[in-house]
């Protein structure tokens, strides 16, 4: 497809979810959008190559037709995307990004079910699992919705969803002790006190940590966050009707009343601001995966490297990669490109980062490049300068990027630093006792 081929298209400037399909009619890639107009417009820009990748560019060359599905919100626009991925497994929405890279909601199989993020990695327990459509591939998920492509937008539609729906996450429920006489309350309840958690105390969790609902009514509310994400909010509209017009015949206003709110949250949800867009960190987005890299060695002895990542601003450890350098090339310039080569022969089974934070000056930015071009990539870079007290000093590359996202850079920076030290002294050691 090209630009002038939009010219049939009568998109809507609103909420919704796309579809690009090929010749054949199959569905090749899907998205999602504030608006619709814009979104599918930013494809046929000249900046595609350096914002997305080489892989859309691909798609677009493949693609034929569109379709779209205008909602009501972004947070349905979001759910629908999801279901129709997890429907049609889109070509190029699997290229994009490995099933292990994908974000899903869970629900865990208890008393008091949780909901909690968690990634495809982290739900496939052998490498022949298979997350199963509309099943739980382990046991103690019960519902398993996605795949969720940006686990960002994720986080910020289970904020609008809790304030409707508080659910529990972390705490746990009130347990009596026979045998001391006391109560266990949940990790992140006041001790001592009978407050709850932080997110009872405003208004987040239903207060399961101290007892403040049934069973049976939280799994109600559970049942009707099931009802949401399955993209089925009018059946929910229909349920939640039904039973506040119970409430009130039996003269249960107070009950009745909280109903009521939760059908207008419901009804009113089209105006929140759920993140759109890709890896781009240009527009101001949160980024979604930093990737930052160094290699440590005394006098050529002992040479690692590793790889740190951040996601949303916060370390993801369990991201975290450490390499025992095998080139014979010498410096770190050298180690850095063994480094960068070896990470991304795992590009298809690890997610690609939004942004690539080295350690050093021109010297090892432009390395980086060079091995970012060899494998068709666009990836931001940037380089982190130190002065003789090993302090930051500058940031090179994107002065755009690095004035926007500084504390980032220089967070994954340190923890890159910090963790190849460690991982050379251990390595050190090790040889040492040898």
């Amino acid at each position: 497809m090209q630009k002038k081929d939009l010219a049939k298209y009568k998109l809507p400037d609103e909420p919704g979810v796309y579809v690009f399909k090929n010749a054949r009619r199959q569905r090749i890639y899907i998205g999602k959008a504030t608006s619709l107009k814009s979104r599918v417009a930013s494809y046929f820009g000249s900046g595609l190559m350096q914002s997305r990748g080489l892989l859309l560019v691909k798609m677009l060359e493949e693609a034929t037709s569109i379709e779209w599905e205008q909602t009501p919100s972004v947070l349905e626009a979001l759910i629908l995307e999801a279901n129709l991925i997890k429907k049609y497994q889109p070509k190029y929405n699997s290229k994009e990004k490995s099933d292990k890279s994908f974000n899903y909601l869970v629900i865990t199989d208890e008393e008091y079910p949780r909901l909690l993020i968690k990634r495809g990695r982290e739900l496939l327990s052998t490498s022949t699992t298979k997350l199963q459509r509309g099943k739980a591939s382990l046991l103690e998920y019960k519902y398993i919705f996605g795949p969720f492509p940006q686990g960002t937008a994720l986080k910020e539609a289970l904020k609008v969803v809790r304030k409707i729906f508080p659910y529990r996450d972390r705490c746990l429920p009130l347990v009596a002790s026979a045998q001391k006489g006391k109560v266990a309350r949940g990790p992140l309840a006041t001790r001592g006190s009978k407050r709850g958690c932080f997110n009872y105390q405003i208004g987040l969790c239903p207060g399961v940590c101290i007892g403040a609902v049934s069973n049976t009514e939280y799994n109600k509310t559970v049942r009707n966050i099931i009802l949401l994400f399955n993209g089925k909010k009018k059946k929910l509209l229909e349920k939640l009707s039904v039973e506040m017009r119970k409430l009130a015949k039996e003269e249960k206003f107070e009950e009745a009343t909280k109903l009521r709110n939760q059908i207008y949250a419901l009804e009113h949800i089209n105006d929140i601001a759920l993140m759109d867009g890709g890896n781009s960190l240009k527009s101001g987005n949160t980024q979604r995966r930093i990737e930052a890299y160094d290699v440590a060695h005394m006098s050529e002895q002992n040479r690692v490297g590793v790889m740190v990542v951040l996601e949303d601003g916060e370390p993801a450890k369990g991201e975290y990669k450490r390499l025992k350098i095998k080139t014979t090339e010498q410096g770190d310039i050298a180690g850095l490109k063994e480094l960068l080569t070896r990470r991304l022969q795992h590009k298809d089974d690890w997610e690609l980062p939004s942004l690539i934070v080295v350690d050093g000056g021109k010297a090892q930015v432009n390395a980086a490049r060079k091995i970012l071009q060899h494998a068709e990539l666009k990836i931001p870079i940037v380089g982190v300068v130190k002065d003789k007290k090993h302090n930051p000093k500058a940031i090179l590359g994107d002065k755009a990027i690095g004035k926007m996202h500084e504390a980032e850079i220089l967070l994954a920076n340190s923890e890159s630093h910090r963790f190849a030290i460690n991982y050379h002294k251990r390595i050190r050691n090790k040889n040492m006792l040898k």
